[in-house]
Parts: structure tokens; C-alpha cells; sequence
């Protein structure tokens, strides 16, 4: 795989990239966006082997920093709304460059808003032509709900209240840890070290205002609108992720769709246990949505094309 620091911009602020492709290539690639997970970075560990399987398919694929993380420049805003903008204008990027096939764009997503993310952009952007959404947030405000008793939820709702008073009167508002005071980690996401290099560069102070955008984040609306062909890879018995998140927006998807259900595994766990059978099926996904540009095929009522459970030993 070759991999290449490549630039483009979003909305004036200029977006640090990666831009992956195989080691040898002929004609115009189809090509892969993808925008990281909650709190990621383009560079993480993690994405490696998707994308080492993906080049060797012969896609190319671009991930890329969102605007104020990482390399990319901007406000350092935790924002879905600034993530789908910056999102589009990767797909534009893509569009400006002769190496690829402009008809063969395809999205994938992986891990909360990760996988949220690449649902709306399929449901907003006819030129992608396929996604994948790996561990997605369906609903921000159940999302965030969940990982909170009930007085703690009515707490945090308050503290809400309580800071858009504050803004509104002084024009600042609190700045919190977005992985502590936003989103609640679970006991496997502290003790775990699958995400360990970019853990420590990741802003550690976010306006609370951000928890605004993500009690309004919906990719399940997105999904009853979408006909673009889904995959959606879940776990069952997610803590960090809700199973019924990912079948709900599968449920929803109007267009071709199949549902990987991981088994007898956890949400960072998953990622080494069975990414050797499911990165394989995000390649065939991508290799049969994606194989011809010159034809577009929809559905209305969107059978299911698979549903796979993957066992534990």
C-alpha cells in the first residue's frame, strides 16, 4: 500500500488527509472516504488493516483529519454537523482528482459517530454509491442517555440547560473532557489499548455545547431515506455502541443492505477477534456496489441482501 500526505479544504480551513492506494495500479481507482471514528484520527493503528485490504482489492481510500483534530486546521469543535460538511467537501476532493473513478465513490465508517457519519453522508450525497457503518451511533440522545443512570441523565440535562444560559448571558460556556463528561466510558474503553496512539493527542477540553449537536445526531432518520446499498456491522451485547442501534438503521435502509452481527465478543475486543473475517466482507461489499459506474441500481422496499453471525470459538 502506498500512502501519500495529501490536502484539501472545508470550508476555508485546511483538512490534513491520507491518501492510500495499491502498490501498482492501471486506470482510474474506485475510491473510499472515510472520516474517523468518535474522537479519532486518520493516522490510528487501527484502520491500517481495513485499508491494507481494501488497496490490495485495488481501491484507493482517503481518511482524513476532521477540522480542529489532529493536523487539520479549524476550531477545535466537536461538532456531526462540521464532521458531515468536512465529509462532503473529501468526497468533492475526490471528485478534483484524475486518478479516480468519479462514478465508483464509496463511504466507510467505523465506531460511534464513525459509523453515524457514513450513513448521512450516503443519505445526502448521490455520489457515493455504497457504504459501510461499522459499530454506528443510530440516535445521539438515546446514545448518551444510555450511559447514564437516570439521575445522572437528568443531571447532565440540567448542566445543558444550565451552560446555554451561561452562553447566551456571557457569550463562553463550559469546556469539558469529551471522552469523560460527554460520552460516559465504559470500564473495557479505560482499560483497553486498541486505541492507545492517538489517544493522548485527542482534544481533552470541548465546548459542552457540542452535546447539543449530539442529542439532535439521527443517522436512523437519515437511514429510512436511504437507498444507497448499506452494510452494517454490529455486536451484540454492546455497551459502547447499542446493538439495536445498528439494526435499527439496517432495519430502516430502503436500498440493498446486509447485517454483520459480531458474537461472544465486546466493542474494542471485536475489532481483533473477527476483523479477519469481517474486513473480507466489507471488501465484497464494496467490490459489488461499487464494480460498475455506469449502472445504478435502487430498490423501494430494500430486501435484505444477508444477515451473518459471527460465532466466538
Amino acid at each position: 500500500m502506498r500512502i501519500e500526505d495529501v490536502v484539501f479544504y472545508s470550508e476555508g480551513s485546511r483538512i490534513s488527509a491520507s491518501w492510500r492506494t495499491p502498490d501498482q495500479s492501471d486506470g482510474p481507482l474506485r475510491a473510499i472516504v472515510q472520516g474517523p471514528g468518535w474522537l479519532g484520527l486518520k493516522d490510528a493503528k487501527l484502520y491500517v488493516r481495513y485499508h491494507e485490504a481494501l488497496t490490495a482489492a485495488g481501491f484507493a481510500v482517503l481518511i482524513f483529519d476532521y477540522r480542529g483534530f489532529g493536523d487539520s486546521e479549524g476550531e477545535k469543535k466537536l461538532s456531526p454537523a462540521v464532521q458531515l460538511q468536512d465529509l462532503r467537501n473529501a468526497v468533492t476532493y475526490l471528485t478534483t482528482r484524475d486518478d479516480v473513478d468519479h462514478d465508483r465513490i464509496g463511504v466507510f465508517g467505523s465506531g460511534g459517530t464513525g459509523g453515524g457519519n457514513a450513513v448521512l453522508l450516503a443519505a445526502v450525497d448521490d455520489r457515493v454509491r455504497a457504504a459501510v457503518s461499522q459499530l454506528p451511533v443510530a440516535n445521539g440522545r438515546d446514545w448518551l442517555h444510555r450511559m447514564r443512570s437516570e439521575y445522572e441523565w437528568l443531571d447532565f440535562l440540567k448542566g445543558l440547560d444550565e451552560d446555554r444560559r451561561e452562553r447566551v448571558a456571557t457569550g463562553k460556556g463550559r469546556l469539558v473532557h469529551p471522552r469523560e463528561e460527554i460520552m460516559v466510558p465504559t470500564p473495557e474503553r479505560r482499560a483497553t489499548t486498541v486505541k492507545a496512539d492517538v489517544d493522548s493527542r485527542i482534544p481533552t477540553a470541548v465546548s459542552l455545547a457540542a452535546a447539543d449537536e449530539i442529542l439532535e445526531y439521527d443517522p436512523l432518520a437519515a437511514a429510512r431515506t436511504l437507498t444507497t446499498p448499506l452494510m452494517v456491522i454490529g455486536i451484540e451485547g454492546d455497551a459502547t455502541t447499542p446493538t439495536d442501534h445498528a439494526v435499527a438503521i439496517y432495519e430502516a435502509a430502503k436500498g440493498p443492505r446486509s447485517l454483520v452481527m459480531q458474537r461472544h465478543t465486546t466493542h474494542y475486543a471485536a475489532y481483533d477477534k473477527y476483523w479477519e473475517t469481517v474486513t473480507p466482507a466489507i471488501v465484497r461489499w464494496f467490490d459489488t456496489h461499487l464494480s460498475n459506474g455506469d449502472v445504478v441500481i435502487t430498490t423501494q422496499d430494500g430486501p435484505a441482501e444477508s444477515v451473518t453471525y459471527l460465532e466466538g470459538q
